[in-house]
């Protein structure tokens, strides 16, 4: 799977359109390290080395096509074991909640035992946008 918007996402997206401009309400989001692609559901890969959901604040939307990190999120700190971060998730809460999406990290991570790892940057735009 490639990363982006889970099918849920997209659905609800889509029905806001349908239910005559009714807007989403606010929506918690939480973060989740992966050591390969997440899949379609975001289980797939979780790190060992924390399976701590964080939550993140997302700035308010600059243009209408994009967000981004309003603070640091994290540290998780690796509780015992050595694996290379690759991706994120997105959830709505810290645990069940919905997959909200998916994101390839810009580098990956070598993670060991006892370190910590804090995601400082983190954008998510929709485009293309009419002109």
């Amino acid at each position: 799977m490639a990363e982006g918007l889970s099918a849920t996402l997209v659905s609800n997206l889509l029905n806001t359109l349908r239910s005559a401009g009714a807007a989403f309400g606010p929506v918690a989001t939480f973060v989740q390290l992966h050591t390969a692609s997440p899949g379609a559901a975001g289980t797939t890969a979780v790190a060992a080395g924390s399976s701590t959901r964080i939550a993140a604040t997302l700035s308010a939307s600059s243009g209408g096509s994009a967000l981004a990190l309003s603070a640091d999120v994290g540290p998780w700190t690796n509780g015992g074991t050595s694996e290379t971060l690759t991706h994120i998730s997105v959830w709505t809460a810290s645990s069940g909640g919905t997959f909200e999406l998916s994101i390839a990290l810009s580098l990956s991570k070598p993670w060991a035992s006892g370190d910590t790892f804090t995601l400082k940057t983190l954008g998510v735009g929709l485009t293309p946008q009419a002109a």
